[in-house]
């Protein structure tokens, strides 16, 4: 198979689908991006489930998902969708299936869409090693293609649409043998359903390939798409549209920034068509999420359609492994980015204040009270010699107040020269138009005076045309210590375009990801968008900092920092505080999974570099937890079995006691500290 990129990675569009409709919604083809929840209620109580299920559909839910572990679930799900429509309630109901292939076909009766889960439809994980020749391979592969058969033909029948739906943390066994704990195996355990699919001519068919990290699924998904194309190509169909998610993404922040990378990311480059948000919350908060990814990349994609500029290269190695781009390092003060260097996290101020000394005070009181993170750089705009002016006293009332984070300023070529002495290093703006000889000066000027030169390319235009501009006055003068930032609207693609140039350039200069803030955003929707912008770049292994807007006054400064913090975790970029992986509870989970998950962070999440999952139940949690490095799983009602990686270690503990013995566990691994007042 090509490992080139299943798309246009600099000027995306949508992925053309066919139309699957599940009741009376339609997906993919030019319909809306559909949004998608899941109950958590026990399904056998059927009162709670509809009212959940009527909460959800009221808060802008399209689709509900409901769990049908055992027969006597499946059974329920026909009085929960009379009672829906006795009251009114026609939103389109989903089944999920794992482990009981009885349970689906009698799920396919009452609902309008069956989920199954291709990883344990037929197999089972219980993480053995098995040698397959071909010949053993194929007869397994037959085995569970005649399982499934008959929920396709009953789907069929029945007119019922189909979500064949990989979990990175169920693949089987056989599968995983195979092919490892990878995407691959993701992909080529849906393909041979699909298969099964075509072969009984049943195409009402969606895909998802979910995982915690948001980078397994991107990658998965793109393989995903990269496998369907290579299909279509040879005269099988290839059209299928994508349920697009990152599962166990957790609760809070962290849950939506996660959840916001991967979906963002994917639906950026064209691919999604229905999305569902997973939070350890309360289901009806997801959707609010949902809208505002969607309504982010919805705004990407009516942008499409600008003149196509060749950069020349490709942005990214392999668009199916993360590796971080090469890049020089480059030191701005005591602090240098780029190299083997860690992301940096880098603030956006603003003008320079009038009251400097206050806003220094501000500034040091809020970047004080996040102990646990270090500001790695501030940014000023300076737009004329006025400005310039408040910047120097400013500088020095960070000096008095212990601010240690380098100083850059941002402001025209032509100012750059009066600007030495105040910082350690100068932005300046590279437009298309920008004048080749004062670019070459300003170059020049920052070499003698021994500072860092980014320059901020004009992403509106033609941002090729500026990095080459850049890049020209960077090697006439000499000038060693140069970096490079974007200003654009749509930054993902924008950014893309300009790592390839700057690798057709051969040009190893940091990049700098800058996220600009939405006028009338709030914090919420704001939190989300720079998540995307930003996450979905480093997810690609772009960037060497980030740099994040203070909103709201500088008191506010320890919020922005955090934010950037949080979205390099969730890019699987910078670990700084605990991960938690946490699924979002349904009606499998064996105990409260938002109380307990609240619970285990109050008392583990200053553990530095330690991953934990939280599971309710055995479906994806043994799975999920081999990207964990202590697990804690639903085994029964009011029992819990505990993990480290993905062996269990001790089983059934009473509920009451899992807590304790999960830190003794981190303790006796070595992972544990006392928490700082």
């Amino acid at each position: 198979m090509s490992r080139e990129f299943p798309g246009d990675p600099f000027a995306p569009v949508r992925r053309a689908t066919r139309v699957v409709r599940v009741g009376d919604v339609a997906i993919g083809g030019a319909h809306p991006i559909r949004i998608q929840s899941m109950t958590t209620t026990d399904t056998q109580d059927v009162a709670a489930t509809v009212a959940q299920t009527e909460r959800l559909a009221a808060a802008g839910c399209e689709i509900v998902r409901i769990t049908a572990p055992s027969v006597r679930d499946a059974e329920a799900l026909g009085a929960i969708k009379a009672e829906l429509l006795r009251r009114g309630v026609r939103v389109p109901l989903v089944a999920d299936i794992h482990f009981t292939p009885n349970a689906a076909l009698i799920a396919a009766e009452h609902v309008e869409k069956v989920r199954i889960n291709p990883g344990n439809y037929a197999d089972k994980k219980k993480f053995e090693v098995h040698e397959y020749d071909d010949a053993a391979w194929n007869e397994e592969t037959r085995r569970v293609a005649e399982r499934f058969r008959p929920l396709v033909r009953r789907c069929k029948a029945l007119g019922r649409a189909m979500r064949i739906g990989t979990n990175h943390g169920s693949l089987s066994d056989r599968v995983m043998n195979r092919y490892g704990d990878t995407p691959r195996g993701m992909v080529e355990s849906a393909l041979e359903f699909l298969d099964v699919c075509e072969d009984e001519g049943f195409h009402d068919v969606v895909f998802s390939m979910k995982a915690s990290n948001p980078q397994v699924a991107i990658q998965a998904y793109r393989l995903l798409a990269a496998s369907l194309a290579e299909r279509a190509r040879s005269g099988r169909p290839g059209d299928y549209p994508f349920h697009v998610g990152v599962t166990e993404a957790g609760d809070g922040e962290d849950g939506r920034i996660k959840s916001a990378i991967g979906i963002g990311s994917l639906l950026t480059d064209g691919f999604g068509d229905t999305i569902r948000v997973s939070l350890t919350e309360d289901p009806v908060k997801e959707i609010p999420v949902a809208r505002s990814i969607v309504d982010r990349v919805a705004r990407s994609w009516g942008a499409a359609g600008a003149r196509r500029v060749e950069p020349g290269a490709v942005f990214v190695a392999d668009p199916y492994e993360h590796e971080r781009r090469a890049s020089a390092e480059v030191a701005s003060g005591a602090i240098a980015a780029g190299g083997r260097q860690v992301v940096r996290a880098e603030l956006e101020l603003g003008p320079p204040p009038a009251e400097p000394e206050a806003a220094a005070w501000k500034l040091a009181d809020a970047l004080g009270a996040r102990r646990e993170i270090a500001c790695e750089g501030l940014r000023l705009d300076v737009a004329d010699e006025a400005a310039l002016g408040r910047a120097a006293p400013f500088s020095a009332a960070l000096g008095r107040h212990r601010i240690a984070a380098p100083l850059a300023l941002r402001m025209p070529a032509a100012l750059a020269p009066q600007a030495k002495g105040l910082a350690a290093r100068w932005i300046v703006p590279v437009a298309l138009d920008a004048d080749a000889a004062l670019l070459a000066a300003v170059a020049r000027a920052a070499v003698a005076s021994e500072v860092a030169l980014e320059w901020s390319l004009d992403g509106t235009g033609d941002a090729v045309a500026a990095a080459d501009r850049a890049c020209e006055a960077t090697r006439a003068a000499g000038l060693a210590r140069g970096l490079v930032s974007l200003d654009a609207e749509r930054v993902v693609p924008a950014t893309r375009l300009v790592a390839a140039r700057l690798r057709a350039l051969r040009w190893d200069a940091p990049l700098v990801l800058v996220h600009r803030a939405e006028t009338g955003a709030d914090d919420d929707r704001e939190r989300i968008h720079a998540a995307i912008d930003l996450g979905a770049l480093l997810c690609d292994g772009i960037g060497d900092a980030v740099a994040l807007p203070v909103r709201g006054g500088l008191e506010r400064a320890g919020d922005a920092l955090a934010l950037a913090y949080r979205i390099r975790l969730g890019a699987r970029q910078r670990t700084t505080w605990t991960e938690f992986i946490s699924c979002p509870s349904c009606g499998r989970t064996l105990f409260d999974l938002e109380e307990t998950t609240a619970r285990i962070k109050a008392r583990t999440q200053h553990l530095k570099g330690v991953k934990i999952a939280i599971m309710g139940c055995i479906v994806n949690g043994p799975g999920e937890m081999a990207d964990a490095d202590f697990g804690y799983v639903g085994s029964g009602p009011g029992l819990v079995n505990l993990y480290v990686g993905h062996e269990c270690v001790e089983r059934h503990v009473a509920a009451g006691e899992a807590d304790a013995r999960l830190i003794d566990l981190i303790r006796a691994h070595g992972r544990w500290v006392d928490p700082t007042s």
